[in-house]
């Protein structure tokens, strides 16, 4: 039925049409049942009611009552602090940062490097790590320590000791034995608390890249990932920023005073380089690009010195949620650029001719005693695997002499391996951003320059 309403209402409330309906300027409504509208010829009684619902109610039933809760007494902060130490403890919240900061900052003493090992060898970024962190150790007047974790590797630790560390942390068992993030994280995470370190490095491989999140969210501190340079004191800081930025360092305001770790990682695709610190919790975590800090001299003595320790720990088959059952490797052989003398790469400059190129590349390689490496643009073309690849999103390289061939030198790839000791470029383009960090450069088509080379290379050993 339509009712003529002086104004139009957002809701027609029951109310509302009851009080027009009584007006006596209105009708009464009119009430329409099933009776009154089976006699219209439009309308098909079967499609009205329960008989015309598509759908019926097979039962209705009441949800049972959960229950009297516990009522706690009194409306004071103590009885606050009961509710929430018991939501904690049933893990229904989780404490804010701010309230577990696990370690006090004044209590945070010692630089520590997480040394992988796998079947029963060092990662190569571990003796890095172990140089680099001998060097922070020294400014901060603090003892460096290599925490390593495993079954029967205890003789890792005169390696350990012989470049750098004053202390090893020893846990062994053989659920430690393949690594797992569950396991490897519970018993850092306990040595870590009752150790307390002011600074923990970790090598940002396959599992320095799992563990290192991991860990950080279990001691609620700051992790700074994939790192390329590390400082603690000020001055230095000052003097890598005068050589690797476009700050003007002498007239920007620095606290000197800071003790912070400051980590420097790339941003943006390498675009950007950030500096980072972590002022309010410890300890300062850090995964740092292997390839990226210079390997010292293996030191016989410090070796000696080396103090080995047992710390207590308890990891029980319960503790580990995940189990390695067996390691399958891949059977062809992988390159390795971070410990090669000498690398070769190539880049798009090979496109004319990918086969002839490629053989160049190694031929040149070989003689030189090196291995060949790539750009990414060569890996993404499927000319090279990825284990080829130099650059930002690649392995960063530090060889003693690092040829590039037909590679223009984007920003990603100069990110990789601008701190090789001696650079040699060859490449059409005259303008090409690669000579611009280049040693020796060399303007030409690397299919005519490259024999070239080579044969220099035979006359020079004929000569000797």
């Amino acid at each position: 039925m339509c009712l003529e309403l002086p104004f139009s209402p957002i809701f027609y409330t029951r109310q509302y049409i009851r009080h027009l309906t009584h007006a006596e300027d209105h009708k009464p409504l009119q009430v329409f049942d099933y009776q009154a509208l089976s006699g219209d010829a439009l309308i098909d009684p079967t499609t009205i009611g329960l008989k015309g619902s598509p759908t019926n109610i097979f039962k209705s039933f009441t949800p049972p009552q959960k229950g009297h809760g516990v009522m706690l007494e009194g409306h004071n902060k103590a009885t606050c602090d009961t509710l929430v130490n018991t939501l904690l403890a049933k893990h229904l919240i989780q404490g804010g940062r701010e309230m577990s900061n696990l370690i006090k900052i004044e209590d945070a003493k010692g630089v520590w490097v997480f040394c992988e090992q796998r079947e029963g060898k060092l990662m190569p970024t571990v003796l890095e790590l172990l140089s680099e962190g001998r060097k922070l150790a020294d400014e901060l007047d603090c003892e460096l320590c290599g925490i390593l974790l495993g079954d029967s590797v205890a003789a890792l630790t005169d390696e350990i000791g012989g470049y750098g560390a004053d202390r090893v942390l020893l846990c062994e068992s053989p659920l430690l034995k393949d690594y797992t993030t569950d396991a490897y994280t519970k018993v850092i995470a306990d040595v870590v608390l009752a150790e307390k370190p002011e600074i923990f490095l970790i090598g940002a491989t396959n599992i320095g890249r799992d563990l290192g999140p991991r860990l950080a969210a279990r001691l609620h501190t700051g992790l700074t990932a994939d790192c390329t340079h590390l400082d603690v004191d000020v001055a230095k800081y000052k003097d890598f920023l005068r050589t690797s930025s476009t700050i003007d360092v002498d007239h920007t305001v620095f606290d000197e005073t800071d003790r912070n770790l400051k980590m420097t990682r790339p941003a943006f695709g390498g675009h950007l380089m950030a500096t980072i610190i972590c002022p309010r919790f410890r300890p300062c975590m850090s995964t740092v690009r292997p390839g990226v800090m210079k390997k010292g001299e293996y030191n016989a003595d410090k070796a000696a010195a080396c103090q080995v320790v047992r710390p207590a720990f308890t990891l029980a088959d319960t503790d580990c949620i995940t189990r390695v059952h067996q390691v399958v490797k891949e059977a062809r052989r992988l390159v390795d650029l971070t410990g090669a003398e000498v690398i070769v790469s190539i880049g798009r400059g090979i496109s004319a001719d990918v086969a002839k190129g490629i053989a160049l590349a190694e031929e040149l390689a070989a003689a030189l005693g090196g291995v060949v490496g790539a750009s990414r643009a060569v890996v993404d073309a499927g000319w090279m695997t990825a284990d080829h690849q130099v650059g930002q999103t690649g392995k960063t390289v530090r060889p003693r002499i690092y040829v590039a061939l037909g590679i223009s030198g984007a920003i990603q790839h100069l990110a990789g391996m601008q701190d090789s000791e001696c650079i040699i470029a060859v490449n059409k383009n005259k303008d090409a951003p690669i000579f611009e960090v280049a040693d020796y450069g060399i303007c030409g088509d690397l299919f005519e320059v490259v024999p070239l080379m080579l044969q220099s290379l035979k006359d020079a050993s004929a000569v000797k």
